[in-house]
Parts: structure tokens; sequence; C-alpha cells
């Protein structure tokens, strides 16, 4: 792939970011972008070690002069959520991500871009070999596999960090400094489905729900955005009362914090029914689009014939599955009182699957409370276990408390304001970081996290702000230079 970004500045950091676009690089599946990393450490001639998980520490030496500057710790990881539209034809496993400049964005063609958290990675290597920049000693960490649980963070190996000053590169604001994060964990439930033969006389459709910006389930939850499996559930509820429809299949979301964007559901109407149906589908489709007109101008939902069904699930199970559907919350459920516009705690109806004759659902939960987490959690779990479904609980992974008077927080706010002459804002996020799981594991880290402007992340509409990776680049440097002694 020829080099598109090559021009933009800082070089370095464009250099790196588009050489891990380069690089495959799926949750689970990084090997390539990891192989690209230790790569630009032994071309550096630096010294680096990976953990039994595979997540990397390079380490780099003081520069003259600045031995007794505390360790600082640059993180961030490699993977990337890995979404594309339905009529777009991409292989993540082995296929490069294709940026382009967009006016004063950089996006990808069809799918994610992986700025997050590429950006931030390519950030911390282009530190690795800056020529011009002054600091202490370095330790770049790396970790794998966040975006499905942050699982890397979690195997974190105790013994590979001496940094006492963490900077996280995983956030999506300029001029905006993260002091905590919430926590979060996963409900799933399974429908062990009763399948019946689709009665005769019927015309088989497929409904889909298209158009949907979709979006982070943390950070976005708050916008309004659709959710194309409660958009389906709604119609769906509403014909098996009007019309006595067989539902056989229904399909929607990709990932647990990712807000769906797209569902599809394999239904038969009987004969005498199929044209009010189809009627009624198209004034549906416009009810939901004046609702969600705003938000989501794009939504458009359609009901088209398909290959006739054979299988259905049966009736009185379907109504439990949609009930359940209808019922299970999403979105905001609770308001900080404390910080004037975070969201506390929320839940996100992340995805639906049928596979054989299992149906699958998969939802998520945050919170700054880990009280709150169990509280969300137990809500969806009782709706589906009253539905007759089987649910079982994630592990989990904690929040990280912010700390108001934290000595790394007061150098970037006061380097902020002096290169920019701006004061910055301070926020905690409605998203888990992996700054919660490594301060367990080094709790004596403080810690940070910034990074520049993106916007749709975990989504294809991602895109990162040009103009604001140079001031990223230049406060982080400008920190670094002037990261307090031991």
């Amino acid at each position: 792939m020829g080099n598109i970004l090559g021009g933009l500045k800082p070089q370095l950091v464009w250099n790196h970011f588009e050489e891990l676009c380069n690089h495959p690089r799926p949750s689970k599946k990084e090997e390539k972008a990891v192989g690209y990393i230790i790569s630009v450490a032994k071309k550096n001639n630096l010294q680096y070690r990976k953990d039994s998980f595979g997540n990397i520490v390079i380490y780099k030496p003081a520069a003259k002069g600045k031995e007794n500057l505390k360790t600082v710790v640059l993180q961030g990881h490699i993977d990337m959520v890995c979404e594309k539209n339905r009529d777009v034809e991409h292989d993540f496993d082995n296929e490069p991500i294709h940026p382009y400049i967009d006016g004063e964005w950089v996006k990808a063609k069809g799918t994610t871009l992986g700025a997050d958290n590429g950006i931030g990675v390519a950030a911390a290597l282009a530190i690795l070999e800056d020529k011009d920049a002054v600091h202490g000693p370095i330790e770049c960490l790396f970790t794998l596999d966040e975006e499905t649980g942050l699982t890397g963070a979690s195997s974190l190996g105790t013994d590979l960090l001496k940094g006492t000053v963490l900077i996280n590169l995983d956030s999506e604001e300029l001029g905006t400094f993260f002091i905590g994060c919430s926590g979060g964990k996963n409900t799933a439930a399974v429908f062990n489905l009763t399948l019946v033969d689709a009665p005769k006389d019927s015309d088989s459709f497929e409904i889909k729900v298209l158009g949907l910006k979709g979006g982070h389930s943390g950070l976005e939850i708050n916008s309004g955005l659709g959710n194309a499996i409660k958009i389906i559930n709604r119609l769906l509820w509403n014909a098996k009362k009007k019309f006595d429809i067989k539902i056989a299949s229904i399909e929607g979301g990709n990932k647990h914090n990712a807000i769906p964007r797209e569902t599809f559901a394999k239904v038969i109407v009987s004969k005498n029914n199929s044209s009010a149906f189809k009627k009624y589908v198209e004034d549906y489709n416009k009810i939901v689009q004046e609702e969600n007109a705003t938000v989501d101008p794009n939504l458009n939902v359609t009901a088209s014939p398909t290959d006739a069904i054979t299988k259905v699930i049966e009736d009185k199970q379907t109504d439990k599955i949609l009930c359940s559907l209808y019922a299970v919350p999403h979105g905001v459920l609770k308001m900080s009182a404390d910080i004037p516009g975070l969201v506390e705690t929320s839940t996100n109806l992340a995805t639906i699957s049928v596979n054989d004759d299992k149906l699958k659902v998969l939802t998520s939960q945050r919170s700054s409370f880990a009280s709150e987490i169990i509280d969300a959690s137990d809500m969806v779990a009782a709706t589906f276990s009253l539905a007759g479904a089987e649910v079982s609980q994630g592990d989990g992974y904690p929040g990280w408390k912010p700390n108001v008077k934290s000595e790394i927080l007061n150098l970037f706010k006061s380097t902020f304001n002096k290169l920019y002459n701006s004061v910055p804002e301070v926020k905690a996020i409605h998203a888990g970081l992996e700054c919660g799981i490594i301060n367990e594991k080094y709790p004596n880290m403080d810690m940070i996290s910034f990074g520049p402007t993106m916007h749709g992340v975990h989504s294809p509409d991602e895109k990162l702000k040009i103009d604001t990776v140079e001031p990223f680049y230049n406060l982080l440097k400008e920190v670094l230079r002037n990261i307090p002694s031991n």
C-alpha cells in the first residue's frame, strides 16, 4: 500500500500509524502488528520484554542529564475493533486497513480506522525514535486484546515495569484529561430453541435494519444513537400480535462494546397477511425514521422476499424472547451526581445471533461503582431468566478512582496552559480504560489518560482529526521533558 499519510505532521507519528494500518491487528490476532513493534525496538537497539500473555514492554534510556527523572510508562493497546459495513468485503485477519484523507479528518474505506488505539501506539513508537525528544527513562507498554475485555492488561505480568508514572494514550478528546473510568462486565443469555415446521401457505421475508451510526457503548451511550436490535424487536413484537408472524432467526451486532448498527430477521407471514405486513413495515420505517432523524438520519427498515423458510421458533418461546428483548434495558441507567455530564451506570444490548438450535444475546454493563455494575447486570439477568434463558455473567474489570490531587495531572494542566494558552477539561470517562487494571497490579503509579480527537470509534464512521495529532504529540513531549525527579 502506498504512503497516504506521509505528508502529515508530525511525520514520525503518522508514519507509524500508517504502518500499523498495514499490519492486521484484530483482537486476539495481533501477531503481525506485534512483529512490527518488535522490529522498531530492534532497529533502534532498544531492549524489550514480553510477558507470558504476549504484552510487550520496550525500554528507552533517559536522555543525557535526565537520568534522575521518574520513570514514565507510555501505554496503549495494539488491537482494534474490526467493524465494516455489510456491503464491504474485508478480511481483517489478513488485509490492511485503507486510510484516506477527507478534509480535516483521516478515515478508512468502509471499515473501522483503528485510530483507537493505533494513534496512541504510534505516538509511543515515535517517542522511541524521536531524536529531539528529551525525557527520563521510558517504558513503552503495548497490551493485547483490550477491545474484547481488557484481557491483556488483566494478564499483565507484575515484574515488567518500574515506572511510577503512567500516561495512557487511549483517549479521544484533545484538551481533555481523564483521571478515572468505569468498570464493567458482560451478561449473556442463551435460549435453547424449540424449532417447528413452518406453516404452509406462507411467504418468507427478511427484515433489515440498516443505516444506523452505531458507536462506542460507553462513550456514546448517552447520545441517543439508535440500537438496531431494539428497533427490529419492536417491529417483530408488534407484527407478532398483528399478523401472527413466525420467526426463524434474528442476527445483529458484532461487539459487546459497540452499539449495534444493523440487525436482520427472517420471518414468515401467511399469504393472506403478506400485503398488510409489507405496508406495516413501510409505516413503521417512517415512524422510526422520524424518531431518530436528528441522530441517525440514514436509518432504513425494509422487508424483502427471501428463500422459503422451513423451520421457525415455537410460538410461546417466540413470545418470551421478544418480550425479554423489549423489556431488557438499553442505555443510561443513572447519571453521576458528582461529575456533571458523566454517565454513572449504563447497559448495552449488544449482539444477538441464532446458531443451530440456540439463540444467544450478549449485553454489557458499565458503572463508576462496582456495586452498581452488579445491580445493572443482575437486572438484565433477571429479565432474561424470566423468559427461560440460561444466563451467565463475566468476571468484569475494575474502574479507576479519580485523584484530583495527582502530580501528573497538575503537570499536564500547567503544560497545556503554557503551550496553548487554554484551560483543559478534567474528566472521568464512562468506558473501560486499562488504567484501572494496571493500577491493581502496580498500585503506586500516578496515572492520566489523554489523546487526540476521534469520532465514531468502534464503527466504520471512525475518524481521526488531523490537526489534533500534532498538539497531542507536542504536549506529550513537553510533559516528558518536565517530569519531576525521583
